[in-house]
């Protein structure tokens, strides 16, 4: 008859939840210990109810996938819900526990605001500390570090539950816990309060183009400029498009132009006039014809979708059947500018009786209105335009650039928190070893 295991004492299980000075990530406060995560947090591997069984799916108890926990720390809603059935073959996962994808995406985290139950991907951690300090450093690099450097070496990357148990924790006593934590709350308050501006100043940058081309094309942008030149607010005129520009249609043969650049929709961002990329018509092996153009013309896109797709050429080549290659009659960047407006992009989207066929056609862009003012404004209002857009997206980039730097600060915050470094540690206070001992001995 095999024997009992004999239950460890509570030096044996100390021995085993700490981990030894030469495994430590590095240095702590004196009063705080490092310890294995299996032994302040209990790890539980989610599971899927079997869809042979549909009555266990469609309720209202969350069941918790990888992409779910982008919530981060207000992990409420599941992409899929249990019945009460399903609930019932589920392991239920207690709210404040974190969930940490451990297959694919590892590392990801999510703090749950609700109980719930998760899939296979995903290891939670149900805290037997303080859960919010728990979360945080689950949210570490250092922590995410040390769970790929568990991972198994298989095709997909997997942590399975005795490894993630096995990952090093450095341990404050249970009251810098709730500093630690308030401190980090604070801060990432704060920040997140900037980065709330900073999207505000990065998102607006279409509006602020709009209103920029709105001014410019009503006038309002040289007002300034007609007064100081004796120019007369008379002097700007409605024009039809066939009056400004000449549409052409030059359909060639591929094959005599094979090293010629070609240019089609996909090749233009929208609403920039930036041309992408391209290749050649040979290294693109196309075979049906294509409109030739030349250097200086506007390449634009005539499917209704594209129709904010629009470039100056700086080269000749061959674009495709779905675009018109344009000669300006007026200053081509003033005419490309305004191909870009709301106001153009309204008035082509909509023109003609036909105007729900996927095509403007050539009759319609002749019909479609152009505010023209002397070739003398169309010239400072193409500079005006340059000027301030350069500077909205100057603005835009450095939004950009602090949101990025949003992130990394966030880090760093973490890092500095979980190494005693956020001003919140008291030496004086008992050792975070007499808050372990506590923990093994109730559990």
């Amino acid at each position: 008859m095999p024997k009992k295991k004999t239950a460890l004492t509570i030096e044996e299980r100390l021995q085993q939840a700490l981990v030894p000075a030469e495994e430590q990530p590095y240095e702590v406060p004196e009063n705080w210990v490092w310890v294995r995560l299996g032994a302040i947090a209990e790890i539980v591997t989610g599971g899927t109810p079997s869809k042979k069984h549909p009555e266990y799916y469609g309720g209202n108890f969350p069941f918790y996938k990888p992409s779910d926990l982008d919530q981060g720390r207000l992990t409420y809603d599941a992409s899929e819900y249990l019945s009460e059935e399903g609930k019932k073959v589920s392991r239920i996962i207690p709210k404040n526990s974190t969930a940490v994808c451990c297959i694919g995406s590892i590392g990801k985290c999510g703090y749950l605001m609700c109980e719930g139950t998760t899939n296979q991907q995903i290891n939670s951690a149900i805290p037997k500390i303080n859960s919010l300090c728990l979360y945080y450093y689950l949210c570490t690099e250092n922590f995410v570090q040390n769970l790929l450097s568990m991972a198994s070496a298989t095709t997909i990357a997997i942590v399975n539950k005795s490894k993630m148990e096995s990952c090093a924790f450095p341990l404050p006593p249970l009251s810098e816990q709730q500093r630690i934590v308030e401190r980090i709350e604070e801060l990432f308050a704060k920040l997140d309060e900037a980065k709330e501006r900073l999207q505000e100043v990065a998102d607006s940058f279409a509006v602020r183009k709009a209103a920029i081309l709105h001014k410019a094309f009503t006038g309002e942008l040289t007002q300034q400029w007609r007064c100081e030149n004796g120019v007369s607010d008379e002097s700007w005129e409605e024009k039809k498009f066939s009056e400004v520009a000449v549409i052409k249609s030059n359909l060639v043969s591929p094959f005599d132009y094979l090293d010629y650049p070609h240019i089609a929709p996909d090749s233009i961002e929208k609403f920039t006039g930036r041309l992408l990329s391209y290749r050649t018509i040979r290294e693109d092996n196309v075979k049906s014809p294509k409109h030739l153009f030349y250097k200086g013309q506007i390449l634009y896109s005539k499917i209704r979708p594209y129709l904010s797709k629009a470039i100056i050429a700086d080269v000749d080549g061959l674009c495709s059947a779905d675009m018109y290659p344009i000669e300006a009659l007026c200053n081509t960047k003033y005419l490309l500018k305004y191909m870009l407006s709301t106001e153009f992009l309204e008035q082509s989207t909509t023109a003609g009786s036909r105007s729900l066929l996927p095509k403007i056609n050539q009759k319609e862009l002749s019909s479609i209105s152009v505010p023209l003012p002397t070739l003398p404004e169309q010239h400072e209002i193409v500079r005006l335009i340059d000027d301030l857009l350069a500077r909205e997206r100057k603005a835009q980039q450095a939004a950009e650039q602090a949101l990025a730097s949003i992130d990394l600060m966030k880090k760093s915050i973490l890092a500095r928190a979980f190494r005693g470094e956020l001003g919140t540690n008291k030496a004086s206070e008992a050792s975070a070893l007499e808050l372990l001992k506590q923990v093994l001995a109730e559990n």
